[in-house]
């Protein structure tokens, strides 16, 4: 009786099946809250490439801009028009480094942002989950948020994300902020 009720519950979706590995988003309105609240016990991490962030924007609710992906100039890609991006090799010494910065270990609510929240978002947070951190979110929709698929602004990110929900941001960089190696 009981796998029969517990299925019924995954099915209708009241109990989520996902493995320890997967990261849960949280709102850019959700993060703004809890920061509002707690930043004391919170890392709140742009990982876009500092680059990224000069040309479409900044948040300085942010604690620090420690790089997922970096962008690599040599190496373009034919088929999709863009630079490749390569793993950031000191991603999580950086992660340990800001935590004990802010006196807290890797069981702190550590919150990743990227332009859109799916391609570097979810990944470095399901990653940091594999690397020993316990609770680590993404902010959904990213920074930027998601492009318009129809109509006169296609391809614009004028949906959701951080930027989008009006939340404070700038086009102008705080370079105290930008983690340098």
């Amino acid at each position: 009786m009981k796998t029969f009720v517990l299925s019924l519950l995954i099915m209708f979706g009241a109990v989520s099946h996902a493995s320890a590995a997967d990261a849960l988003s949280v709102t850019p309105q959700a993060v703004w809250n809890l920061v509002q609240e707690d930043a004391d016990n919170i890392l709140f991490i742009d990982i876009r490439d500092p680059v990224e962030i000069m040309f479409v924007g900044f948040t300085d609710t942010i604690d620090i801009n420690i790089p997922f992906k970096l962008v690599d100039r040599t190496q373009f890609n034919e088929d999709k028009a863009i630079f490749t991006m390569y793993s950031n090799p000191d991603f999580v010494s950086d992660i340990e480094k800001a935590l004990k910065a802010k006196g807290l270990g890797k069981d702190a609510l550590i919150v990743t942002m990227c332009r859109s929240g799916s391609e570097r978002g979810k990944p470095s947070a399901d990653y940091l989950l594999t690397q020993g951190f316990t609770n680590v979110k993404y902010v959904d929709h990213g920074f930027q948020g998601s492009a318009v698929k129809e109509g006169a602004m296609k391809g614009f990110r004028t949906m959701n994300g951080w930027q989008n929900a009006k939340l404070p941001w700038s086009s102008t960089i705080n370079p105290s902020k930008i983690n340098k190696p």
